[in-house]
């Protein structure tokens, strides 16, 4: 076998692989064959198949050896081609042999040129010896070259033929700028001296197509005459007809004559040869004149400015220095003064420019160019850079042009998410500068090897991805009540139905996650900024800088703050950070060192090069917020990282001994108690507890210091603060800890002893002696409330000693040591000496006054994001400078009056005997005006609102508890009952993700409590006859009809309120499905830190329960039945248990929509309405059981009400199903197939054909489903609805009137079996066959075929029921009313169509 090539061969060893080759004569990979020179065709000379053999040509199997032919054009043949081939191999004596001529055949050809006429000039006599050299200065100075670069001969020759005509050596090499005319006018006026001398030939007309023999002559005659008439023209009537042609003739014709007339005027005139712009077109001179004389100012100094000179220079050229010799005016523009400054404003939007610190300049701004800010190519003489030009910057080969739009995109994006921008600028910023490619932009440079330009794009990352005040108010929030607990920033899934699951070979459907990773970078980016940047391998580029580049303290910091705002996003990303290689260890052991040295000293001040080994604040609190996404992350973070131990050292040191700036040291000691909160709400790291508590105690001891005026005065005083109140928060962790390790050491001895956690290393008996000193640390908190200044400053600090006291009584009564006769003595001395004057004081009620102008619910402007938010890059919408109070504010009373409102909680569930005196609060007007705004509120749905609404609704879930305990004891209470109902009702469908055993609370204690519903003990039903009374005195269709169901309203509602137990039974099963959720959430809530598994909760996909849930059952008995058809399987029957499941929804509805109407206010009247007709659908006779007719009638009722019918909009699809006319059509074949005529659901499917509602649902009737018509039996008495909302206005339509017609004629709808329909289709073709509008032939000739076809009916009823109709009348039998003879309009009319037609005939 013959060896082949390999890599690294040299040449001889090609060679001799080549030798080989040929001497084994073995057959070719490719073969050699002669390819036809298609230009030749096929005749050939001898001499050319031997040239042409002589070329290799490769064939390769299965390709054509040539091309298609691309048109019909005929190939092009060379007469040299052929000639001109040669080869390496062939002898160059026989090749020069083969094309030398003789010299007779080039001396045979030669012809001379005829210069008999040709002048004779003569040189110059000069009285040198030899010629003067041509120097290159002398030629370029005396005529220029306009028709690009000529030689020096050339220039020279040139300028002699000017001195030989007479022609000015300075006239001849004018600038051709000057020449260029700077009105409209001097262009017609050069163009008018042109036509004086015209060329005899016309440029555009050859006569070819005259025909004619002379017909050179007529095209002089033609060229004679346009002449003349161009001569007896003005000048702006020739501007004016030139306008009109162009504007007539095809673009392409246009352009035609234009470069026929361009390569004209290059060769005729000396005029049009010295344009330098002859790319400019007519077509552009045209716009030119077309715009306005304000614009031909704006600009006129800008396009018409003479070209730079060597006196306009800054620096001067000198001779020697290279390629300067020459000046190039075009290179040379830039050096020119800017053009003036735009001096009024626009109403036209412009581009955006910013400066250099992300500030935007307006266009009028007169900014000095020595700021830098108009280095730019367009629009030079405006200041900043726009945004495209700052993209063109960052892909420069310069490090300060890249670092320095990175730093300014920067500052752009950080204004842009402080919300400075948002009323300036026309668009959204950050939108387009990711659809531009910025995050694609900002990774790449991260990969640069220049360490400014990684700080430039750390920084715009940062910019991009950090909003600073989300952080803040996060951080404020930590010490409330449950303030640990956050949603991820994860953005909310849209639903996307037209994506297909893909199925792989065995027809298993592709999972989530091989959907993501089938996904690109930038698919994935677009939706999910942070997922897009994991994948993308961001978070190994940053601890590569960490560790190699070892950047600067800002660098750091903003790649800190980065990896904190990836954790945020949820428990994945940040299992991404703790897993990626040697990034928390570069991050503990750098920046979380346990010893250090202290940083130079320079002066007073400590200064920071590189704050590698020293600790920093950020790396702490990236610690914490890692340690918040999961028990077990907070378990490998204290255990593999060694946490513990770092926790020991700064907290156990004053921050004023940590030898660290001030503010740093503050700050490392603050994230450090927090992260000790976050373990120990987990029932983590108590252990330290022991060994920390002298130093607790010496902290808690400090604290009342702290809250004087003069404290308050020192630098850094806020975070002094927010550290006592995370020393708080943290020994109520750790007493909830402790109160839970009776439970899990009891819990051990049962059988589920491996799925439950260890109990922690603490009791109760260490903690139990924390409390007098936070209570006498209270009292001296509630001193400062008689200075509302000083107590906006620490009102939070004495929160968070509330929130202590109230989990410490919560704790202290499931404990074995409790004592009840001193526990309950403690807390009446608590309730006497603080807690009463506390909701008696005047600063708490002006505390509770705020509560509207603070709240999310009542004033949703203080949640809505004023920035602009992304829906890849969510955020919680906090900017600094709102115009408007915010819940999170620092002088927000939300936190105070949660604390104060959960220790009233706590202790009355000890003590139920005080829950009396604490009535007051709840009575209170300020109180109850709040939340009866809060009921009215229709609250968003979005993560900007989220999180400050969970814990408003913590707020208003206190409240209901302690109104829940105040019911059986105080009258007070019960007359305002009613309003804490509504709360309750309105709340339920409003909680959150992470509040499921608060809704759990309310369906179980107060929804359904019969206290909570005082019109079902105090008359409530009989008021409801009553009033059905009433209305039927008066004629109320509603009231009519209900005289025909078996039981009255009042009845009902009594039977329903009876029935409240099995009513809350019924929904909590159907919620059953929640019960996960609800203990997590209730280990949170009570408290059972040990049993806590993650503190960021679940996703935000939506509320806990439906706005719907009220029609439950109903819904999920229609799903099953549903899924069961689906399935093959037919429903004949279901269950008594769903039976009772549907009674029990309807009897809720009927008490709801009767005595609480407000309560369903957020589900639109339609989709009640499908919601209560899925019943026809569930099985084929659920709908016949009495208790379910008698209620359902009922509710129809209710939904007939002039209110709720106004409301009822059928037009858009309800919530939950896609079109409204297919579930219409699926009652109409239900109603056929099992309704055997029943009346009740013959009205359902009468509201939707009403004469406002879509003519699509009357054609199904009356077409596919006419058949119905026979058992439609529904009378008049028995329709809830007014006739009259049936027959107005008339019916236009002309098919459904053609049906109408149709169905009467041929006996289809009669009114034996459908009286409500036939009082219809009467009134309707009546209408329209009397009516006197003519404006529509087709109409009008419609019309006269119906009233022709209604006189010459046999059926004498139906023809004397649509003659004589008069008006609809639901009070008798017929349903209308009907003339005794025809009234003399309609007679005239009837007699003028037959005497028309008698004449036509």
């Amino acid at each position: 076998m013959l060896p082949r090539p390999k890599p690294g061969d040299s040449e001889d060893d090609l060679l001799r692989y080549q030798e080989q080759f040929l001497a084994s004569r073995s057959e070719p990979a490719v073969r050699i064959i002669r390819k036809v020179d298609k230009r030749k065709g096929e005749t050939e000379s001898s001499e050319g198949l031997n040239e042409q053999r002589n070329r290799d040509v490769v064939s390769i199997q299965g390709i054509p050896e040539e091309p298609p032919p691309l048109n019909s054009v005929p190939p092009k043949k060379s007469r040299f081609k052929t000639q001109n081939v040669q080869f390496e191999d062939e002898d160059p004596e026989e090749r020069i042999n083969r094309h030398d001529k003789h010299v007779t055949v080039v001396l045979s050809k030669i012809i001379e040129r005829d210069t008999s006429a040709v002048p004779v000039t003569f040189p110059a006599f000069t009285g040198a010896a030899f010629p003067k050299a041509c120097h290159r200065s002398e030629v370029q100075g005396q005529i220029p070259s306009p028709l690009g670069r000529k030689s020096i001969f050339a220039q020279k020759m040139m300028l002699q033929k000017a001195k030989e005509n007479g022609l000015l050596a300075k006239e001849a090499s004018q600038s051709a700028m000057e020449r260029i005319p700077t009105r409209a006018s001097d262009d017609v006026e050069m163009k008018m001296q042109i036509h004086q001398h015209p060329d005899p030939t016309s440029r555009l007309i050859s006569g070819d197509g005259l025909g004619k023999p002379d017909s050179a002559s007529e095209v002089k005659q033609i060229q004679w005459e346009n002449e003349q008439r161009l001569k007896s023209m003005s000048e702006v009537e020739i501007l004016e007809e030139q306008r009109k042609l162009i504007s007539q003739l095809d673009p392409r014709l246009v352009a035609f004559v234009k470069s026929k007339m361009s390569s004209a005027s290059l060769t005729n005139t000396d005029l049009e040869m010295s344009r330098p712009d002859k790319q400019r077109s007519e077509n552009e001179e045209i716009m030119e004149l077309e715009t306005t004389a304000e614009m031909e100012d704006e600009s006129s100094d800008r396009d018409l400015c003479p070209p730079i000179t060597v006196d306009e220079l800054p620096v001067k050229p000198k001779e020697g220095w290279v390629h300067m010799d020459k000046l190039e005016p075009e290179k040379l523009e830039w050096l020119r003064d800017l053009p003036p400054s735009r001096k009024k404003g626009t109403k036209k939007a412009m581009q955006a420019r910013f400066d250099f610190s992300g500030s935007l300049i307006p266009p009028t701004a007169d900014l000095p160019t020595h700021l830098g800010l108009h280095h730019h190519g367009e629009e030079p003489e405006l200041a900043g850079y726009s945004l495209q030009e700052l993209f063109h910057l960052s892909r420069s080969k310069v490090t300060q042009q890249r670092t320095l739009a990175f730093t300014t995109l920067a500052r752009v994006l950080h204004k842009v998410h402080l919300g400075e921008l948002a009323s300036m600028v026309k668009g959204r910023i950050i939108s387009t500068l990711l659809d531009a490619g910025l995050l694609f932009l900002l990774r790449f440079a991260l990969d640069d090897n220049v360490e400014v330009v990684i700080a430039g794009a750390v920084r715009a990352l940062w910019a991009l991805l950090v909003v600073p005040n989300d952080e803040e108010c996060l951080d404020r929030t930590f010490s409330w009540l449950h303030g640990m607990f956050t949603f991820p920033l994860l953005p909310m899934e849209e639903s996307d139905d037209e994506e297909e699951d893909e199925v792989d070979e065995n027809g298993k459907k592709e999972t989530v996650e091989e959907k993501e990773a089938r996904k690109q970078d930038h698919e994935v980016a677009q939706a999910d900024i942070i997922k897009g940047l994991l994948k993308m391998k961001l978070l190994h580029r940053l601890r590569y800088i960490l560790e190699v580049f070892r950047p600067g303290p800002r660098v750091v910091q903003d790649m800190l703050e980065i990896l904190i705002r990836i954790c945020r996003h949820s428990a994945a990303a940040a299992s991404q950070v703790l897993d990626c290689p040697r990034l928390m260890e570069t991050i503990i052991s750098e920046f979380l060192p346990c010893s250090w040295t202290s940083p130079s000293m320079q002066g007073h001040r400590p200064t920071l090069e590189r704050p590698h080994g020293l600790p920093v604040a950020g790396a702490m609190k990236l610690i914490r917020v890692l340690a918040s996404t999961g028990r077990h992350a907070c378990a490998r973070l204290l255990n593999n990282y060694k946490i513990r131990a770092r926790l020991l050292r700064f907290i156990a040191v004053e921050p004023e001994d940590l030898l660290l700036e001030a503010c740093e040291a503050k700050k490392l000691s603050l994230e450090a108690l927090r992260m000790w909160c976050v373990a120990a709400g987990y029932g983590q790291a108590c252990d330290l507890y022991r060994d920390m508590y002298p130093v607790l105690i010496r902290m808690l001891q400090s604290i009342p210091e702290l809250m004087s005026k003069e404290t308050s005065l020192e630098p850094f005083s806020n975070l002094t603060l927010q550290r006592a109140e995370t020393l708080l928060l943290l020994l109520t962790t750790v007493t909830q800890t402790a109160g839970s390790t009776e439970e899990l050491k009891a819990n051990q001895m049962g059988e589920s002893e491996s799925a439950l956690p260890p109990p922690p290393p603490l009791d109760w008996s260490q903690v139990a002696g924390l409390q007098p000193f936070i209570k006498a640390s209270l009292k001296t908190c509630l001193r400062w409330l008689t200075e509302p200044i000083h107590w906006e400053n620490v009102h939070m600090l004495a929160a968070a000693h509330l929130v202590y006291l109230g989990s410490f009584y919560s704790q202290l009564y499931v404990q074995s040591t409790f004592c009840p006769v001193d526990t309950l003595q403690e807390i009446e001395a608590l309730t006497s000496e603080v807690l009463l004057p506390l909701i008696g004081h005047q600063t708490v009620l002006n505390m509770i006054d705020h509560l509207r102008q603070f709240s999310a619910l009542c004033a949703p402007t203080s949640c809505a994001a004023s920035r602009e938010i992304i829906h890849g890059l969510p955020g919680f919408g906090c900017s600094e400078g709102m115009n408007v109070s915010n819940l999170s504010d620092a002088k927000s009373p939300f936190p105070f009056l949660m604390g104060l409102f959960y220790v009233l909680d706590s202790i009355t569930n000890v003590h139920k005997g005080l829950a009396c005196k604490f009535l007051s609060v709840l009575v209170s007007p300020r109180l109850l005006d709040y939340l009866c705004s809060s009921c009215s509120a229709l609250p968003s749905f979005s993560l900007s609102s989220a999180w400050l609404l969970r814990h408003e609704y913590h707020l208003q879930y206190l409240l209901l508890k302690l109104a829940c305990k105040q019911m059986p004891l105080k009258a007070e209470v019960s007359q305002q009952i009613t309003v804490y109902h509504k709360i309750a009702m309105a709340m339920l469908p409003r909680l959150l993700p992470g509040s499921e055993y608060q809704a759990h609370e309310l369906l179980s204690t107060m929804i359904f409590n019969p206290s909570f519903i005082p019109e079902g003990r105090c008359g409530g039903p009989e008021a409801v006859d009553l009033s059905q009374l009433l209305r039927l005195g008066d004629g109320d269709q509603c009231s009519l009809s209900s005289q025909f169901t078996e039981s009255t309203t009042g009845t009902l509602l009594r039977e329903a309120y009876a029935n409240l137990a099995s009513l809350r039974g019924c929904y909590l099963t159907h919620l059953a499905h929640l019960e996960p959720s609800v203990l997590r959430s209730r280990d949170i809530y009570l408290g059972h830190t040990p049993f806590v598994c993650s503190q960021m909760l679940s996703e935000l996909t939506g509320p806990v329960v439906p706005s719907d849930w009220a029609f439950l059952p109903l819904v999920s008995l229609y799903e099953q039945t549903a899924k069961e058809e689906s399935s093959g399987r037919t429903v004949e029957s279901v269950s008594v248990t769903s039976k009772e499941a549907v009674t029990h929804c309807l009897q809720w509805l009927l008490i709801l929509e009767t005595w609480h109407e407000d309560a369903l206010k957020s589900v639109p009247p339609a989709a009640k309405f499908c919601r209560l007709a899925c019943i026809f659908l569930s099985g084929s006779d659920l709908f016949r059981e009495r208790p379910v007719q008698r209620f359902l009638w009922a509710l129809l009722l209710a939904l007939c009400r002039p209110t709720q019918l106004n409301a009822l909009d059928l037009t858009v699809p309800p919530p939950g199903l896609a079109s409204f006319h297919d579930f219409y059509s699926s009652l109409l074949v239900q109603f056929e197939a099992v309704s055997f005529g029943d009346p009740l659901f013959g009205c359902f499917l009468l509201v939707p054909l009403q004469r406002h509602y879509s003519m699509e649902l009357k054609l199904a009737v009356f077409g596919e489903h006419i058949g119905l018509l026979r058992s439609f039996g529904v009378s008049l008495a028995q329709l809830p609805i007014p006739l009259e909302k049936f027959t107005s206005p008339p019916e236009d339509s002309l098919p459904l009137l053609r049906s109408y017609f149709r169905a009467l004629v041929t006996g289809s709808l009669r009114l034996t079996w459908c009286p409500v329909l036939y009082a219809v289709a009467i009134a309707h073709v009546n209408a329209f066959i009397f009516s006197q509008d003519t404006k529509n032939q087709e109409i009008d000739m419609e019309r006269k075929s119906l009233l022709r076809k209604t006189y010459f009916l046999t059926n004498e009823v139906l023809k004397n029921h649509l003659l004589l109709f008069k008006m609809p009348r639901a009070d008798i039998k017929l349903g209308f009313e009907m003339f005794e003879k025809l009234p003399p309009i309609r007679d005239k009319r009837l007699n003028a169509v037959l005497r028309k037609e008698n004449g036509t005939d």
